[in-house]
């Protein structure tokens, strides 16, 4: 396992002087109750601060809800898997056998916990600055590519507003299909309101993703209405 970690270690860009809290910080539950939960923990407040810090000192000019919509697109679920595909840490993970049955290592929950569990750990074996300096670097480009455009509020919190606007009712989402293996499914979500005769659907890699496809197509087919 001590070259496969070196491997990784040359990914990250850090190397660790207590490898063990790397493995540890790759343990899912599913192992027992030696694993990274405590880990992911403490790096999910780290990454917060740290992107917190880095959008605070970025965009002068935002506005306290503008730069909350760019941090929880930055430290959701979805980008700290791409990050962890980028780094193949699927390859890495310490998994039990149901978990490995059932593709857990390409699971974006367990990924998304785990490169929260890196972080919390190189914080560990190192200081603040140090995982500062390395979370900055993984995040890099996309915190280049940010643009203030993009804290336009999410479909359902919009759709969500509108109604309460109008004073109707709040949508009703309900998953009518699920089509897949348990790794790669696909999410079928409709969405009633009162102000549309049917219902709009949406689908997705997940339940929110889907919902929040079918609140889009709510909103487009309520903005035809007006």
């Amino acid at each position: 396992m001590s070259i496969q970690l070196d491997r990784l270690f040359s990914k990250l860009g850090y190397q660790f002087k207590d490898p063990s809290l790397a493995e540890l910080a790759l343990t899912h539950r599913s192992c027992g109750n030696r694993n990274n939960e405590r880990l992911e923990f403490l790096g999910d407040s780290i990454l917060n601060c740290v992107i917190a810090e880095a959008l605070y000192q970025n965009f002068q000019e935002a506005k306290e809800g503008q730069l909350s919509r760019l941090r929880a697109r930055l430290v959701k679920g979805v980008t700290l898997a791409e990050i962890a595909r980028e780094f193949e840490l699927g390859d890495y993970l310490h998994l039990g056998i149901g978990e490995l049955k059932s593709g857990g290592f390409r699971r974006e929950s367990i990924l998304a916990d785990a490169m929260e569990a890196l972080i919390g750990a190189i914080f560990i074996d190192s200081n603040m600055d140090t995982v500062k300096e390395r979370v900055l670097a993984w995040y890099h480009s996309r915190l280049q590519k940010l643009d203030l455009k993009d804290t336009q509020k999410d479909p359902k919190t919009r759709l969500q507003e509108l109604l309460q606007a109008k004073g109707a009712a709040l949508p009703c989402y309900e998953t009518t299909h699920i089509e897949g293996e348990a790794h790669a499914q696909v999410f079928t979500v409709s969405c009633t309101i009162d102000l549309l005769d049917d219902p709009t659907l949406g689908t997705g890699s997940s339940r929110r993703l889907a919902e929040q496809a079918a609140a889009s197509e709510a909103l487009e087919l309520l903005g035809n209405l007006s």
